[in-house]
């Protein structure tokens, strides 16, 4: 009979992105979409932004990463990634959750669009007015 592997999800949200993480003891592989996170980010800001959780708890050679992302743009699952990220490192260790929470890690951002109102050409932009 196979071994029980130890597996820790979680799902991060941030705008209109959503992130599912399965967290794996393993050497550190990250997957992203199916890619490799390099190739799915391009941009090594938003890496660095992503592996703060990771890095933060020493557990980034210490889990293998699958994540599915959907929703919104590259920033925004980026923030949903990392709240995932976060998560479920929570649930593998209770210990860890000072240091993500002290980070900001565990914070969910709460700010999202503000919706069009009627009769005007934007959430907040008015038609010009006009005295006669």
């Amino acid at each position: 009979m196979a071994e029980k592997v130890a597996k820790y999800s979680a799902t991060g949200r941030r705008k209109t992105s959503v992130a599912r993480v399965n967290l794996t003891p393993g050497a550190g592989k990250w997957i992203v979409n199916g890619k490799e996170p390099a190739i799915y980010f391009g941009n090594e800001a938003v890496l660095r932004y992503i592996e703060q959780p990771m890095k933060l708890t020493d557990t980034l050679s210490k889990f293998d990463l699958d994540a599915r992302l959907t929703g919104g743009g590259i920033v925004g699952q980026a923030g949903a990634l990392r709240h995932a990220i976060a998560r479920a490192l929570e649930a593998s260790e209770a210990t860890l959750r000072g240091v993500l929470k002290a980070s900001g890690c565990m914070t969910r951002d709460s700010r999202m669009k503000e919706r069009k109102k009627y009769g005007q050409p934007g959430a907040r932009k008015r038609f010009q007015f006009s005295k006669r």
